[in-house]
């Protein structure tokens, strides 16, 4: 296949080379307390974090200027590896519980997260099979369902650790590509009605779920509890003001407020800087959303575009969750904030997955 290849899209790269300075920084000033008590060590978080910037980085720019229809090619070998993991996790002794999910493979604080790379896996894989069959999703039996049963298939999967935050992203990215490639309102809107149906079972299956729900309805019900992460997230945001207590001045780091430096990342943010530290880190957000669908709109090809698709709706949702949860508009729920966030396979598949958006800008009419 032949395309002119132009200069990736600056503003992608622009958006996320910042959005990645800024995580740094924070992670330094959110963890250092933390990493100080635990480890021993100022910098424990720090490095880490470092480290997996540059890795991702530097997958980010060799996915940058690696034709994206190469991945075609390999979508339904990848699929498979990504459910391969998703099984060996699940096994004890293999898999390692943190955070009461088995969803780590590793050695001690060094590991990976199948279910992120099923995240990227599902996204390739279904942006092949619909630009292939793309005139067949408008029937539900034959076009619909096909993609709709391994989509959920994967969502089990990463159910039995548990992880609902990175289960919902994966089907949020997911129905975003179908509902891109063309299905039909109707069938969604039927589907959805039973995904309410299964949320609510979901709940109902795990006592602790529902203590969230309870928890984000009235925290201070159980503000020792379930309402607990909730409230200290709102201690942090309110006291922010418009330009924060200053870099490193933040009080709910103190252990006050879990997973600083993860999950509430984005409160110690609004904490430190403030509305403007918050309303610049969104705004950030959205540019590389904006330009993302840019790019997915002006693509060469249905299966640039589809992917493309599900590349900015992986990072939106996850966003969205993120802050929502951090606000208190969600139940609590283990998701990070994208290129923000201490982590490490997470950050690199991120920013790898980022690579692969900014060739297929490359390709832009």
């Amino acid at each position: 296949m032949s395309k002119m290849r132009s200069s990736p899209d600056p503003w992608i790269l622009v958006s996320t080379l910042l959005l990645l300075t800024i995580g740094v920084v924070m992670v330094y000033s959110a963890s250092a307390v933390l990493a100080f008590h635990d480890y021993g060590d100022y910098f424990y978080y720090l490095k880490r974090q470092l480290i997996f910037a540059v890795l991702g980085v530097a997958a980010m720019f060799v996915t940058m200027n690696v034709d994206y229809w190469v991945w075609k090619k390999y979508a339904k070998v990848g699929l498979i590896v990504c459910f391969a993991l998703l099984v060996i996790v699940l096994i004890p002794g293999i898999g390692v519980v943190r955070g009461g999910a088995r969803s780590w493979l590793g050695i001690g604080s060094l590991g990976i997260q199948p279910s992120e790379f099923m995240k990227l896996g599902m996204i390739v894989f279904l942006s092949k099979l619909l630009s292939e069959e793309q005139s067949g999703i408008t029937r539900f039996t034959t076009g619909l369902l096909p993609p709709l049963g391994i989509m959920g298939l994967a969502f089990g999967m990463i159910m039995l650790q548990p992880d609902l935050g990175t289960g919902a992203v994966l089907v949020g990215a997911s129905l975003l590509i179908i509902f891109t490639a063309g299905a039909r309102m109707t069938h969604l809107g039927y589907l959805a009605l039973v995904g309410v149906a299964g949320f609510v079972g979901l709940i109902a299956a795990a006592p602790y779920r529902l203590k969230r729900i309870t928890a984000f309805l009235d925290p201070w019900q159980d503000p020792l509890g379930a309402g607990y992460q909730s409230i200290q997230s709102l201690y942090a945001i309110g006291p922010g003001g418009l330009a924060g207590l200053g870099l490193g001045m933040s009080r709910q780091k103190y252990s006050y407020l879990p997973e600083p430096q993860t999950d509430f990342i984005f409160s110690i943010i609004a904490e430190e800087l403030g509305f403007i530290g918050g309303a610049t880190v969104l705004l950030l957000f959205a540019l590389l959303v904006w330009r993302g669908m840019r790019t997915a709109i002006t693509a060469p090809d249905s299966f640039g575009s589809l992917l493309a698709v599900g590349i900015v709706g992986m990072i939106a949702v996850q966003v969205i969750i993120n802050i929502g949860v951090v606000i208190g508009m969600f139940p609590v729920t283990g998701i990070t904030l994208p290129l923000i966030s201490a982590g490490g396979s997470s950050l690199t598949l991120m920013l790898t997955a980022i690579g692969v958006l900014l060739n297929i800008s490359r390709y832009a009419r």
